[in-house]
């Protein structure tokens, strides 16, 4: 053991992380990215500034942001300890998609379910298919 550590390699510890010296080509394994591609990705002072601009922008109506927030820093939101100043905003981003994920699939099944019989004469204002016809707008076909 002692001699591959000589040439820059040890042998994998039980915890699988690798030790490799500075002029070896074999990336070290135990350090944490934050981002899913790894070494090349952001740093964690941009992956931090990114995290923070996808969160604070799903509130505008983008929960496809948060989608995006969770999936691109999937490493910290899968290990509990890594960076804890990145996983405040990706945590909150997936409870936020989640949250909004529900409430889309609930206003949706409960139009294309419920219908006129839910909503009753109400119905033919809320739906949109028919607003052409209200315009005036199929008459030159």
């Amino acid at each position: 053991m002692e001699r591959s550590s000589r040439e820059g390699i040890s042998a994998a510890e039980p915890d699988h992380t690798v030790t490799v010296s500075e002029t070896s080509p074999v990336v070290n394994r135990s350090i944490r990215w934050p981002t899913i591609d790894g070494p090349l990705g952001l740093s964690e002072d941009d992956s931090l500034i990114s995290a923070r601009r996808f969160y604070k922008f799903g509130f505008m109506l983008l929960p496809w942001l948060w989608a995006v927030n969770c999936f691109y820093y999937w490493p910290v939101l899968r290990h509990s300890r890594s960076f804890p100043s990145l996983r405040y905003y990706v945590v909150r981003s997936a409870i936020g998609f989640t949250i909004a994920t529900v409430m889309m699939f609930t206003w949706a099944l409960t139009f294309a379910i419920g219908g006129e019989r839910l909503f009753g004469p109400v119905w033919n204002k809320l739906v949109m298919y028919n607003v052409a016809d209200e315009l005036g707008l199929t008459g030159w076909m």
